[in-house]
């Protein structure tokens, strides 16, 4: 208990609470020189917020501009162009005083942990605090809390060889948060981890997130961490910001033809290759049609499958389907097939406008 009332400090004025907490306007960054021919542009026009006290997760494919994104925010990079603002400072401007003291308001946790060999669990965590020149007495003070607070009050003493890939990470968070920071980064924290893992560290962001009301910024390439913990999504390709918003909304909304094919296999609704490779865009005499069926808020509890049967009056197959949770919402979504007779399609259209189920259609199959 002594470090949550260590970590978390006195209400903000109603300023702070009304501006985000990490703000990138219009972002442009650049590596080579102006005349190298082989300049790349890494981010290119980056407008997005980072709400206070939220978990947002920022997804792409490698090489999309992820990793450059986040290092912007502590300033191991710096913008070509734009600014990048955290709690209402704008990096760029800052001197290198300045960043030594922005940088102990913002943890990191990484893929490879990061750890040093030579030295204890404890002894890792508290590092950051030995830079800032702690006491004996108060580093003790606040390490032993954030090690307990991670799970591993009975590791201390060890070395990160005699810890599983979990406990180091647990212990990289614990690091992370030993300077009080307003801020957490994650780059791909859980990407060297089994999934049962990946699970467990995932529980504990939340967990630090709702109990210490600290924002958190992820990258990563995995949906499934998205889908699971963020409240936020941005999703960016080839260094732009191609959609962004409520987890929920992209995932079971998404505009873009990036974003769709990143979530595809998230949400569970992958075609076997050979219906896949069979798709056409338009029907033929005796062809069916495949839709896919997305239940959310009303529509997810209700037996709208059987009814569809009913009403079509048609033989209507499943191909494909799943049903879980997003951001903590129920979604279920279902790919169908059934005949593509005009007047069996018609009667789908009525049926799901009156039900208010949100459809797509994928192609037509012989």
């Amino acid at each position: 208990m002594t470090f949550l009332h260590t970590a978390v400090e006195t209400a903000p004025s109603p300023l702070a609470a009304e501006r985000p907490m990490v703000a990138f306007e219009a972002v442009t960054k650049r590596f080579g020189g102006a005349d190298d021919k082989s300049q790349f542009t890494a981010l290119d026009g980056i407008d997005l917020s980072v709400a206070r006290g939220a978990i947002t997760g920022i997804i792409g494919r490698s090489g999309a501009g992820k990793s450059t994104l986040i290092r912007l925010v502590n300033g191991l990079e710096k913008a070509t162009s734009g600014r990048v603002v955290v709690d209402g400072v704008e990096v760029g401007a800052l001197s290198e005083n300045g960043l030594r003291d922005l940088r102990r308001q913002v943890g990191m946790i990484f893929q490879h942990f990061n750890l040093l060999s030579s030295r204890t669990a404890f002894e890792n965590v508290a590092l950051p605090l030995e830079i800032a020149g702690l006491s004996a007495k108060a580093i003790r003070d606040k390490v032993v809390p954030l090690i307990d607070l991670v799970g591993l009050g009975d590791k201390s003493d060890r070395y990160p060889a005699e810890l599983s890939g979990g406990q180091k990470q647990r212990i990289g968070i614990a690091r992370a948060l030993a300077t009080s920071p307003k801020l957490l980064l994650s780059d791909e924290a859980t990407s060297a981890l089994d999934p049962e893992t990946t699970q467990s560290i995932l529980a504990l962001l939340k967990r630090i997130n709702a109990e210490l009301g600290l924002t958190v910024l992820l990258i990563t390439h995995e949906m499934e961490v998205v889908k699971t913990i963020a409240s936020d999504v941005a999703v960016i390709d080839r260094g732009r910001i191609v959609e962004a918003g409520r987890t929920f909304d992209v995932f079971t909304g998404a505009k873009h033809e990036t974003t769709r094919s990143l979530l595809s296999a998230a949400l569970g609704t992958n075609l076997p290759e050979w219906i896949r490779s069979n798709l056409k865009p338009q029907p033929s005499v005796g062809d069916r049609v495949l839709v896919r069926l997305i239940f959310f808020g009303s529509t997810a509890f209700q037996p709208l499958t059987a009814r569809l049967v009913t009403e079509l009056g048609a033989d209507v197959n499943i191909l494909a389907g799943t049903i879980e949770e997003i951001a903590g919402e129920p979604y279920g979504s279902l790919v169908v097939a059934y005949p593509a007779d005009p007047a069996v399609t018609e009667r789908a259209a009525r049926f799901y406008a009156a039900t208010g189920l949100s459809t797509e259609v994928l192609g037509y199959v012989a």
